[in-house]
């Protein structure tokens, strides 16, 4: 009888340790397969760095990305283009500016339809200000005076010979928050038949070294072909150097010999109001395009166009080589000093 009980009291205790550890198991086996809930790990902040570089003046609205060449490389890391403060505009019914487009030069974009019709990338009643060939005592002033009194901004293409005899004039321009690109260094023709092609490419990079010179700083990998005269070889070359090119929509022809500022006005204001937007040419070379700026701006705020400003994203890198031929030419001395720009070299303490 006890055998018996004790036999039975056995097997009732087997029975939950058997039923305990399969309970377990399957228990375990059901955490192990089951899916684990992690936290979402809090968005990385930018550095402080990127927070300044992304301020400015105005807001950026748009950005034209650029198809890149199958053969361009990527760019190299640039120094960002000085940050301009922001400035209070004294005139309450100023033209200002309407959006800053940032654009991103990879492969060598083209701007302008007159050229390039892959980029239409303004609104109706919109314009982009452009001005060619200089800086130039007098005339580049009178151009940058207009745009001040307006509160609005413009592209200037500079010629490198130029930037060098009037450095102080372009870094003006440049201090007052417009966008400064390149224009050669002495204005030829590129796709004239006297030159090889080492010489163009001689005029596009010594233009680039000089305008950099002058700046104390890079300029924006803007280019505009003298005359729009579109060397092939070279269009093929901004590819790879990652040099956006610039057309025009709308000529103001203010070089032409009988030009006035009154001619000036009216052969923009007649283009535009039938193309109804565009990138404008004008020259800051020439002495009637300073007068003609202010009642041209005064006709583009009350024909209610509104002014685009382009900038790049990254700067333009020149190549050692040509920078140092140009110090070489100039009789510059090659100091790595001689590179620092001026505010960690000059500054201030009392005044």
């Amino acid at each position: 009888m006890r055998n018996a009980l004790g036999l039975m009291l056995a097997s009732v205790v087997a029975a939950v340790v058997i039923a305990a550890g399969g309970w377990f198991y399957y228990s375990a086996r059901a955490d192990q397969g089951a899916p684990k809930t992690v936290a979402a790990r809090a968005a990385d902040q930018l550095p402080a760095q990127a927070k300044l570089a992304a301020r400015d003046d105005v807001e950026t609205t748009a950005a034209i990305a650029a198809k890149p060449a199958a053969a361009a490389p990527a760019p190299a890391p640039a120094p960002v283009m000085p940050i301009q403060p922001k400035q209070a505009c004294a005139n309450p019914n100023a033209l200002g500016v309407s959006r800053v487009v940032e654009i991103d030069t990879t492969g060598g974009p083209g701007f302008g339809f007159e050229h390039f019709k892959q980029f239409d990338f303004l609104t109706d009643k919109e314009v982009v200000l452009t001005f060619d060939d200089g800086p130039w005592p007098v005339n580049t002033p009178a151009v940058l005076k207009a745009l001040a009194d307006e509160c609005t901004k413009g592209l200037f293409f500079s010629v490198g010979k130029h930037a060098t005899y009037h450095p102080e004039i372009l870094k003006q321009v440049l201090a007052q928050g417009h966008t400064v690109g390149t224009h050669t260094w002495s204005h030829v023709n590129l796709n004239s038949k006297k030159l090889t092609e080492q010489q163009v490419k001689d005029e596009v990079e010594k233009g680039f070294s000089a305008v950099r010179f002058a700046l104390g700083t890079n300029p924006a990998p803007f280019f505009r072909f003298p005359q729009l005269q579109h060397n092939p070889a070279i269009v093929s070359y901004f590819g790879t150097r990652n040099v956006a090119m610039f057309s025009t929509d709308i000529d103001s022809f203010d070089f032409r010999k009988g030009a006035t500022p009154e001619k000036i006005v009216e052969t923009v204001m007649t283009r535009l109001d039938k193309l109804g937007k565009g990138i404008i040419l004008m020259h800051d070379f020439q002495k009637h395009t300073g007068e003609a700026m202010p009642a041209l701006l005064a006709r583009l705020k009350a024909g209610g166009y509104k002014v685009v400003q382009m900038k790049a994203k990254a700067t333009l890198q020149t190549l050692p080589e040509y920078d140092e031929a140009l110090m070489k030419d100039m009789k510059v001395p090659t100091a790595g000093t001689n590179a620092r720009p001026i505010s960690s070299v000059v500054q201030t303490v009392s005044q």
